[in-house]
């Protein structure tokens, strides 16, 4: 075994949807992480808050924000426009479309998180998609580094999960590079706890015992690094939290009924808290911009938030005009799923329930404020520098 003289271990956990309100009034390893503190998130879905956290640039500058948008001339999606003619009783059903979603990634070759999600076959091959490339590898953003780039052009041993594995998976993984004893950085992958929070909300009994689990298997993992390391530090962060849905909109039906035509006179994808549109010609973003006027459960950001949340893109990639709902409303119908969910996140970063969470053993280094200024974190416990520290977009 490699000797473990003046060794030192940090080990970053990554638990989605761990939010600071979500921890509220709960004693989740108080005793072995008494360093606690809530981050502002960055605004969108994890598909724009995981990039941040591992680049520490604001969606503007990675460039990865909801996964559609607009491109009909880049689109790879023409060829699905075919199954456009089978039965949505059929092709929207889940499991269809989780099988479908496998054989296209496959087929092209992608790398990082793809769902086909519920966006029609008639209208997909007008979008193109943004996490093309896994994110938890050297060049895995679709702009800037991310915090792999630079420990391996640093060369510095690291281990980090495989994303495509359960929970129990990733940690027999970490624990055994640890064993060995040759990294001196880990990022642990945990995902559970937002499918559950999604299902269940975040007052439910079953998150308490989720809770328990990660307390206890944290504690094992910290056993074992305990026992190869001289010093073990370690961080628990997420990248938002979960709000208790109470209201369901139809977002769809309210534009549908204004008469326009479809690619026609605009495009819209409609994400579970947020309307995208583009517009063909004036009197279509007029008469859209009416009807969301007239919706009392959410409201248009103005160009000037969007930029200061740093959710601005070139050439209004992500759409020319962003409607967003009130915390706990849902699009539903939406492109993201046909049913209502319990919990739901991707409110404005204002919201106490969008706050996510950092906890750990040791005073975290800089002054973390943003989850943007968890990559500062760990460019610091990597050894590379943590300078830049401070709130973000």
């Amino acid at each position: 075994m490699t000797s473990t003289a003046d060794k030192r271990l940090s080990i970053v956990c990554f638990i989605d949807a761990l939010g600071w309100e979500v921890l509220r009034g709960r004693r989740f390893l108080e005793e072995r992480l008494p360093h606690r503190r809530k981050l502002r998130s960055t605004f969108g879905f994890s598909s724009a808050c995981v990039p941040s956290i591992l680049s520490g640039l604001t969606p503007r500058e990675h460039k990865h924000w909801s996964f559609f948008y607009y491109d009909p001339a880049s689109s790879p999606f023409k060829p699905l426009k075919a199954l456009s003619v089978l039965p949505r009783s059929i092709v929207d059903r889940g499991r269809v479309r989780n099988q479908l979603s496998k054989l296209v990634k496959r087929a092209y070759g992608y790398t990082g998180y793809f769902q086909l999600y519920s966006l029609p076959f008639s209208r997909i091959g007008l979008f193109d998609y943004c996490e093309k490339k896994d994110l938890f590898k050297p060049g895995g953003l679709n702009r800037g580094e991310n915090i792999f780039d630079l420990l391996e052009r640093a060369r510095v041993p690291y281990h980090v999960s495989n994303w495509r594995e359960p929970e129990d998976a990733n940690l027999a993984a970490v624990k055994a590079d640890i064993e060995r004893g040759d990294i001196r950085f880990a990022f642990l992958y945990m995902a559970a706890m937002d499918a559950l929070l999604h299902d269940v909300g975040k007052e439910s009994p079953q998150v308490d015992a989720k809770l328990a689990w990660y307390e206890r298997e944290l504690n094992a993992l910290l056993e074992v690094a305990e026992r190869h390391y001289d010093e073990v530090r370690l961080f628990v962060c997420s990248d938002h939290g979960m709000a208790t849905v109470h209201t369901h909109i139809d977002l769809m039906a309210r534009i549908e009924a204004l008469g326009l035509a479809f690619d026609k006179d605009y495009v819209a994808t409609y994400d579970s808290t947020m309307g995208r549109f583009w517009f063909k010609h004036e009197d279509a973003r007029r008469r859209i911009v009416a009807a969301l006027e007239q919706e009392p459960n959410g409201r248009i950001l103005p160009d000037a938030e969007l930029a200061a949340l740093g959710c601005d893109f070139d050439g209004h990639q992500y759409g020319e005009l962003i409607f967003l709902t009130n915390p706990g409303v849902i699009i539903v119908p939406s492109h993201m799923g046909l049913k209502p969910i319990t919990g739901m996140h991707g409110y404005h970063p204002d919201d106490p329930d969008s706050d996510a969470a950092l906890l750990s053993n040791v005073p975290p280094p800089g002054d973390p404020q943003a989850i943007t200024d968890v990559f500062h974190v760990m460019k610091s416990e990597a050894g590379l520098g943590g300078e830049g520290l401070g709130a973000r977009g």
